[in-house]
């Protein structure tokens, strides 16, 4: 019986592995060895963490990631590291079953994370977030890695963008990597950064795949969705301005490549010190 198991499961993860290949290849790993190659995301000798969440994009991920390193065009490792933060016995088994389906040998370490911000009354999704984070780091350290990859897509980008001018007050992105300031010689790379959500969707549902969402107990509480609302609201925004003009979201992205410091009020540089300008400052060049 275990033996057929095995069989269908290898099964998956083959037909998985030659729709990345031919009919996803345009649309999915293109743009990630695009984003990779153009940011300089892996060098060669790096140990990545792959930092696999359970949803479609993290799972993806690491099937782009064993899909690059069978092409082996420089030395790499990498280990597929799954952080438990404190999943039900069912969301832990559908991580676990979705990992061996696909042919993901994954490392997976418990931390109490849903447990600590279940107490906090503000923002405790944010908070999540940087705790998350930090142990993503501390383990990947410890496993001898130098980078982290997350699993965040183009839609992610653009949406930031937006959510930090809407609701922020500020101009600012998602960057493709950064280095940690807490954890020294580590950085943070988003090699999925020109995969489009809708592609990811359609990678999934072909091969009909079940993924996790947001396995956290304050999202299962929140029976009124106001959790994620403000994304799903400009998300919602961004699907309206597109059907006035097709390229809305490629100007959003663009946007924060094209700043002219010489027409801001104001910015913060890297220390976070603030600048202003007036009529009789000389713009920075």
């Amino acid at each position: 019986m275990k033996m057929r198991d095995d069989n269908a499961d290898m099964g998956t993860a083959e037909k998985v592995e030659e729709g990345i290949r031919t009919t996803f290849s345009r649309r999915l790993f293109k743009p990630f060895a695009r984003a990779i190659v153009q940011y300089g995301l892996i060098r060669p000798g790096d140990r990545i963490a792959v930092c696999i969440s359970g949803g479609k994009d993290s799972m993806l991920m690491a099937k782009l990631f064993q899909e690059l390193k069978r092409h082996d065009k420089f030395p790499f490792e990498l280990v597929f590291l799954v952080m438990d933060p404190g999943y039900s016995p069912q969301n832990r088994e559908r991580i676990e079953h979705n990992a061996a389906l696909l042919g993901i040998p994954v490392t997976i370490f418990r931390t109490d994370i849903f447990e600590s911000v279940t107490e906090v009354g503000k923002s405790p999704c944010y908070l999540c977030a940087r705790m998350r984070r930090g142990h993503l780091y501390a383990k990947a350290k410890e496993l001898g890695c130098n980078k982290i990859a997350l699993g965040h897509h183009y839609d992610d980008v653009i949406e930031t963008i937006l959510m930090g001018m809407l609701y922020g007050g500020q101009v600012q992105t998602m960057l493709p990597k950064l280095r940690s300031t807490n954890f020294e010689g580590m950085q943070l790379i988003r090699p999925m950064y020109f995969v489009r959500e809708r592609d990811i969707i359609a990678w999934r549902d072909e091969n009909e795949l079940t993924f996790l969402r947001c396995a956290c107990r304050f999202t299962e509480a929140a029976a009124d969705g106001e959790v994620d609302s403000k994304r799903q609201r400009v998300k919602e925004l961004i699907r309206t301005l597109k059907r006035e003009n097709p390229q809305v979201e490629q100007n959003i992205f663009r946007s924060v490549e094209n700043v002219s410091l010489a027409t801001v009020i104001a910015y913060k540089d890297r220390a976070g010190v603030r600048h202003r300008f007036d009529e009789d400052e000389e713009p920075p060049v």
